[in-house]
């Protein structure tokens, strides 16, 4: 089940903090990143962020998140993770569609490592194609990518 998440609750503030822990722990092994700056966002952060969070539940758990900036027909996502227990099982790719669904925009942009072949697949899965490479000064090399949507 996907629902919105209120990332200002102090409770759903911290399970946000976990599964983004969890999963960009993960990440931060697969791209071989000893800085990686995903790990360094607080729950502070989380629940002052002004973007919008939905989440995946199963069984009572917070199992993935995805996280979003919606304005003047452009989406922008900003995050997307799954905790590790809840890999191999499409949960990135429901909160994907649940967005793209969701949401009325001309583009959809999301950006990741070039090293991290699991969400370049899954996004290009949904037509996202890539459209710009850039190393950002924590040098972790980055590739950008988007959607076009047909009003």
């Amino acid at each position: 089940m996907i629902s919105k998440l209120d990332n200002s609750n102090e409770d759903v503030g911290n399970q946000i903090f976990k599964v983004f822990q969890n999963s960009y722990k993960v990440e931060a092994q697969l791209i071989n990143a000893c800085n990686f700056p995903p790990l360094s966002r607080s729950i502070e952060d989380i629940k002052n962020s002004e973007t919008l969070f939905y989440g995946f539940y199963e069984n009572g758990c917070l199992a993935g998140v995805i996280e979003v900036v919606a304005k003047e027909k452009q989406l922008e996502i900003d995050s997307l993770t799954v905790d590790p227990k809840y890999f191999r099982k499409g949960i990135a790719g429901q909160l994907i569609s649940y967005i793209l669904d969701l949401f009325e925009f001309t583009e959809a942009i999301v950006e990741t490592a070039v090293a991290n072949d699991p969400a370049i697949n899954l996004y290009k899965k949904y037509g996202f194609i890539e459209f710009k490479q850039w190393t950002p000064n924590h040098g972790i090399r980055k590739v950008a990518m988007s959607l076009k949507n047909i009003l």
